[in-house]
């Protein structure tokens, strides 16, 4: 990719992110695997599409003007993508955020100036202690404020239609046959796969949820089954409740992957492909293996992964052996960190 311009400002750069083959990490599996960047966005993460998408939608309509103040429920990223887009725009940034969210997170939503209220994450999503219910009743307090509601917002699904939909299209000719993310909103899985499924309808769209969530017995059944939920790790995948964000239609199969299976997945996407990667990204390639021993690749395959963000957001988790220790996942010692010596 050449920048051979001066931009206006860093929000010229969200969209546009670069592809890149899987060599290593997929060396067993048939076919080929591309892997889809987020982490090239100025924020880190493919929520700075959205975060501007809904922002520029309501100040088209009136709804947001200067001095507002924009209220979200995030894992992170998307709070860090309003944080961010807050800045260039003039708006204050109040976010609800979830206790699961690393340290690192927090700490950077803090360093982009947001008012962030951290919310327990093992509470059930209408308890009124819950981050959905924390902003919602910030928004109501907060006059002159609005609230983007991610999970609830067809325009998370549009951003991706009308943006990284196109651009895997593009990239790969035409000859996506798998599309392969993450479903938590899931407005990029389904904004994607509305558009790639418009060009081709034998593209098959291939979700990744989590052990603790509900989409993939809901997909299957059209049910919300409370006894699916139970605490997990991996921040931004699945969910406690059915966002409307997410269209089910257009997803052909979900595939659940544990938190330390995934854990260990996004340090082998570093330790072979020089991917630094976030724990969500570390998941779908997870769940590419997982499929690829079902069967629902071939050597004609051509896949499409969409890797959400970046790793440098989970350095007190997935890249900290004392994390990885403490959470159970290292007692076998595997892809251990290298020793760090330190001469005096």
């Amino acid at each position: 990719m050449k920048h051979d311009k001066i931009y206006f400002n860093i929000l010229e750069l969200i969209g546009d992110t670069p592809m890149i083959r899987l060599n290593k990490i997929t060396k067993e599996l048939p076919g080929t695997y591309l892997a889809k960047l987020e982490s090239f966005n100025p924020g880190n993460s493919m929520k700075d599409r959205i975060a501007l998408h809904i922002i520029e939608d309501a100040e088209k309509k009136g709804i947001l003007k200067p001095g507002s103040t924009i209220v979200e429920t995030t894992s992170g990223n998307t709070g860090f993508s309003i944080a961010m887009i807050a800045i260039i725009k003039g708006y204050q940034c109040i976010l609800a955020v979830s206790s699961k969210s690393s340290p690192d997170k927090i700490d950077i939503l803090k360093a982009m100036g947001a008012k962030v209220y951290v919310c327990p994450a093992n509470v059930p999503a209408d308890d009124p202690r819950s981050y959905y219910e924390v902003a919602k009743r910030l928004h109501l307090e907060t006059s002159n404020s609005i609230y983007i509601n991610q999970y609830f917002n067809e325009l998370n699904i549009e951003a991706h239609y009308l943006s990284t939909g196109p651009e895997i299209w593009a990239q790969t000719k035409g000859k996506i046959t798998h599309l392969v993310a993450a479903s938590g909103t899931g407005g990029t899985i389904s904004g994607t796969a509305r558009y790639l499924k418009e060009q081709n309808p034998a593209i098959k769209i291939l979700g990744v949820d989590a052990f603790g969530s509900v989409l993939k017995k809901y997909h299957e059944t059209g049910e919300l089954d409370e006894k699916e939920i139970y605490s997990y790790q991996i921040e931004g995948l699945g969910k406690n409740l059915i966002p409307t964000a997410t269209d089910f239609k257009i997803i052909d199969v979900y595939e659940k992957v544990t938190d330390e299976d995934s854990a260990f997945a996004t340090r082998e996407l570093a330790l072979t492909e020089g991917i630094f990667a976030g724990y969500t990204s570390g998941a779908v390639i997870q769940a590419i293996k997982q499929y690829a021993a079902k069967g629902y690749f071939d050597e004609n395959s051509v896949v499409a992964a969409i890797l959400p963000d970046h790793g440098s957001r989970y350095m007190s988790k997935v890249f900290s052996d004392e994390w990885m220790e403490k959470s159970g996942f290292l007692k076998q010692s595997k892809l251990v960190s290298k020793e760090v010596i330190y001469i005096e």
